[in-house]
């Protein structure tokens, strides 16, 4: 009787006192930030930022990362691309300092890993048919990632497994003309 009367008071206090970021229409967040001031969460990205633009990566902040933190990962990804989720930017060793990354800029001393476009780089979206979903998803580690640039996201996600401390996520749209 002890055990079910403790476990159900953690299962409360465990749902009363974490915030759902996704309940309030937010970004999905458990402390780490990240937005961008060229659109908003669940906005439609300017096509500057596509393929029908610049193809260039948008500008993006990064705000509460945690103190112990020794890098951080962003990686874009499309999971409503035809085939399954399309992989469009993996990187990784960003500094914690870093809060601000500029369009079209890559950190330095951050690696940038392969696309599904096999290229080593950003690509923006380029939706074959309707709205498609980006979502930049980004991971604070309490380590570094040893990874050569040939590295996939699924290689990246095997390395960090154990060693995100925090992560944030904003979802841009992008439907063509």
């Amino acid at each position: 009787m002890r055990y079910v009367s403790a476990f159900m008071v953690l299962s409360l206090v465990m749902a009363f006192s974490v915030p759902s970021a996704q309940s309030k229409g937010g970004p999905e967040t458990d402390g780490l930030e990240i937005s961008s001031p060229a659109f908003e969460n669940n906005g439609y990205m300017p096509a500057k930022y596509t393929c029908d633009g610049d193809d260039s990566n948008p500008p993006l902040s990064f705000g509460n990362i945690p103190r112990h933190a020794r890098s951080l990962v962003l990686i874009v990804d499309d999971p409503d691309a035809p085939n399954g989720t399309w992989v469009h930017w993996v990187l990784w060793n960003i500094a914690p300092p870093t809060q601000e990354l500029k369009a079209n800029a890559v950190p330095k001393g951050a690696v940038q890993g392969l696309n599904d476009f096999k290229q080593n780089k950003y690509r923006g979206p380029c939706p074959p048919s309707g709205t498609h979903r980006y979502f930049f998803k980004l991971y604070a580690l309490d380590t570094t990632l040893d990874l050569p640039p040939n590295a996939k996201k699924a290689d990246v996600e095997r390395a960090m497994s154990g060693h995100i401390i925090s992560r944030s996520r904003i979802i841009g749209l992008y439907k063509r003309k």
